[in-house]
Parts: C-alpha cells; structure tokens; sequence
C-alpha cells in the first residue's frame, strides 16, 4: 500500500491512498488544477481515482472536491453530517456516497473504515485502510486521544498522524485568544506533546512508517515535531525501525507500507 500526501497543513490537505490498481483520494483542500498538478506528479491521472472519501467539511479539506469530482465523475463519499454541513459545496451534480463511523465499505481492493474524531465539525472521521495484510491509518484535526481513535488506529503499518503546533509557539503568536483556546481545545488539534502521547499509546511491532501531518506554518517546525515523535520511538527502542517524517503544504510526500510483511513472505520458512 502506498499514500501519496499531495499537501497537508492549515491551508489544504489531500492524500491519495494506492492498493493494487485501486486509487482513492482523501479530502481535497486544492483547487481543482493543483490537485490535478500534485495528482501527476506521482503518476495519478484524475480519471484513475475510484472516489474521493470527505473527512470534515471545513475549506481545508474540502476546497477541490466538487470540482474535482464533477469534471471527472468520481464519487464522493462521505458522513450525512458532513454532506448537510457542506451546503451543496461538494455534492451539486455529484455522485455521493453516505457513510457512518465504525461501519466498514469497500472500494476496489480497499476496505475502508470511517471512524469519529473529536474536532469542531458537523460528524468528523478519520479513517483507516486494509489490503490483504497491510493497514494504514490517517488522523488529523484531532482535539484529543479518545479510546475510540487509539483503537481505530491499533496496528497499523503505517500512520499518518496530527501534530499541529507546538504550545509555546501558539502562547506566542499574533492569534487571538479565542482562536488560541479552540486550538488546543478538545475539538482543536493535537499538540507536538499530545501526539507523541498517541503514538506511544498505539506502539507495536508491526509498525513500519509514521507521518507527522497537519504542522501549523505559524506555531509549529518540522524539527520540533520530529524531536517530540523520536522521543517516543526512542523510550520504546524503536526509533530504528519506524521510518519518521514530516508531510508538508508545498510539497508531495510517498510513503508506503507492507515491506516488512513482503520480507517475511520472502525470507520466513515454507
């Protein structure tokens, strides 16, 4: 399995999720033509995608989707909260999909499961992905760690997971105070602290590549996200086994997950 994170930040976020010959976009808060751009720089043409899969309905996350998904008739699929939030921003002229947390679809060779998420939204998910062995999962815009996220989010291969801002930075910026209390409130976003706090929560032995997504431009670094995230990999002795890096708004970032599976299929006894 491959994720592609075309852009992830506060000023848009999409991910393409790859198994076999099955593609499906996550959110799109480009505008059509970037997505179309970042989509072929990773070999993606937007007549490949199966569907595009809506995790809140906030600009973000949600920007390129109707676009998107009229001019090359790709499905949407998303929560009936989110739908009704989105004003007929993403489901005008548009094939759309309902789907309800904790109940598994599939789509091509992908089994998707929706899950809820604590954020300022109308019915928030995230989700995670199987394809034979392998399972990803991808989380933002979290207010905090519930149980129901660290159990959606147990053995993955691969995670693409929140870290938004760092606390001092946030203390420190030209935000108002209110902005500032919804940020680090339970339906805010994850501190660097608060997702390390899930990651060592959601440890295992299986687990091969981790994304640090959704970095505030203005109250976080990638160096202070990663030093967070490799102190906990490290405690646990694991920070030579977990690939760690850093998705970023400019810039397409592939991850991909199943290495360790192959290996053993490969090496292990007949």
């Amino acid at each position: 399995m491959k994720l592609h994170v075309l852009a992830s930040g506060s000023l848009g976020n999409s991910t393409l999720v790859e198994a076999g010959g099955t593609r499906i976009l996550v959110d799109c808060g480009l505008s059509g033509a970037e997505a179309v751009r970042r989509l072929g720089t990773v070999g993606c043409r937007p007549e490949e995608i199966g569907a595009i899969l809506v995790s809140h309905e906030h600009t973000d996350h949600v920007q390129g989707v109707g676009v998107l998904a009229r001019r090359f008739a790709i499905p949407v699929y998303l929560t009936e909260g989110t739908r009704a939030a989105c004003n007929g921003q993403v489901d005008r002229g548009v094939e759309t999909n309902d789907i309800e947390a904790g109940r598994e679809f599939e789509i091509g060779d992908l089994r998707v499961r929706p899950f809820s998420i604590p954020h300022d939204a109308a019915d928030p998910v995230g989700f995670t992905f199987r394809s034979g062995e392998v399972k990803a999962g991808l989380a933002t815009d979290i207010g905090f760690s519930t149980a129901l996220v660290r159990q959606h989010l147990s053995a993955c291969n691969l995670l693409v997971l929140e870290s938004n801002h760092d606390p001092g930075m946030l203390a420190r910026s030209s935000y108002p105070w209110e902005l500032k209390r919804r940020i680090r409130g339970k339906q805010g976003h994850l501190s660097n602290e608060e997702a390390g706090q899930l990651l060592e929560r959601i440890l295992h032995d299986e687990l091969e590549e981790v994304v640090l997504a959704h970095l505030s431009e203005k109250n976080n670094h990638p160096d202070l996200a990663l030093r967070a995230a490799k102190k906990i990999l490290e405690g646990r002795r694991m920070a030579d086994r977990v690939r760690l890096t850093v998705a970023a708004q400019g810039e397409v970032l592939t991850v991909k997950a199943g290495r360790a599976l192959q290996a053993g299929s490969a090496h292990g006894p007949e």
